[in-house]
């Protein structure tokens, strides 16, 4: 077993409450709790933020009832606290509440490296809600508009012959680090700097399994099969839509074969990966990505260094 990796958006301790979204009367009383607090995102989903601490800036209800009464809530969930809903304001709405409550709005991936880990989650929950909502206007069967139900979580045609429920969007993909005797495999593609590598990734096809994706994207990518693979950890990825399964893999031959993905692939040692960052001469993927955590774990696991201690020193 692996140990459990902490990544950025992931272990939100929240309660969905995925069962009583559609009882209306309940998703009423959440709204009527005095504690329930509002996410707000605006343009292109970003959310709000205080302006001088590395925090989501909450709208809490009174203040959601005088700015934003006509918005339409999302149910997340709940913490010991009180429930957290999901508000969209675009335009001159977004700069009016934000003005108001003297906050900035933040993109998802600086608040992966600037907030506390709880609120990093609930944004990127947030977020990847929204944005399914946003391209399920209508229903892919018919072409009728849809209506969104559930308290945000399921999107109903409204042609009553067809009346086809949607469901959110989540696009399942692997990413991996391979290993061959004392190295593991990284690639680069074409439009990164010249000596930034990451591990390799791609989505899962239909009618294929994760374990299968493994062994076709590394081949396909670097020309290098893989024999045994094993789960490490996963990380929603809302990029728009996905969900990054992270694997460790074992090469069967460490040949490389580049496709047309890549511009570059190699195998590093752990020495090389030391030097590399201590002499500015490697960029890895940074913090925010699962890469990371992988490139972590196979570094202490095959050389028993740690990559944060690598980079702080290189700094």
């Amino acid at each position: 077993m692996h140990p459990r990796s902490e990544n950025v958006f992931s272990g939100l301790a929240l309660d969905r409450n995925a069962e009583q979204r559609d009882d209306a009367e309940w998703i009423a009383a959440q709204l009527a709790d005095p504690r329930a607090r509002f996410l707000l995102l605006g343009a292109e989903g970003h959310a709000l933020a205080q302006r001088e601490i590395d925090a989501l800036r909450v709208i809490l209800a009174e203040e959601r009832a005088a700015l934003l009464p006509s918005a339409t809530p999302s149910y997340l969930g709940a913490d010991e606290a009180g429930p957290f809903f999901a508000l969209n304001a675009e335009g001159r709405d977004a700069a009016r509440v934000a003005a108001e409550l003297g906050g900035d709005f933040i993109d998802l991936r600086s608040a992966g490296t600037r907030l506390q880990a709880f609120e990093a989650g609930l944004f990127a929950y947030a977020r990847a809600l929204s944005h399914w909502q946003s391209r399920t206007r209508f229903c892919s069967v018919c072409g009728a508009p849809a209506v969104v139900v559930t308290a945000g979580h399921r999107a109903r045609c409204t042609n009553p012959d067809c009346a086809i429920e949607h469901f959110p969007r989540v696009d399942p993909a692997m990413i991996v680090i391979v290993s061959h005797g004392d190295a593991c495999l990284l690639g680069r593609q074409a439009t990164w700097p010249e000596r930034r590598f990451s591990t390799l990734a791609g989505f899962v096809e239909p009618g294929e399994s994760l374990e299968d994706t493994v062994r076709r994207e590394v081949f396909e990518e670097a020309g290098v099969r893989v024999g045994e693979c094993a789960y490490h950890s996963s990380q929603p990825w809302p990029f728009p839509a996905s969900l990054m399964v992270g694997f460790t893999a074992e090469a069967v031959d460490p040949a490389i074969r580049l496709g047309g993905e890549l511009a570059e692939a190699r195998w590093f040692t752990a020495d090389e990966i030391v030097r590399g960052l201590a002499e500015r001469t490697l960029g890895l993927s940074p913090p925010l990505s699962v890469s990371f955590r992988l490139i972590e774990h196979w570094l202490r696991e095959n050389a028993g260094v740690e990559l944060r201690a690598l980079i702080d020193a290189a700094r």
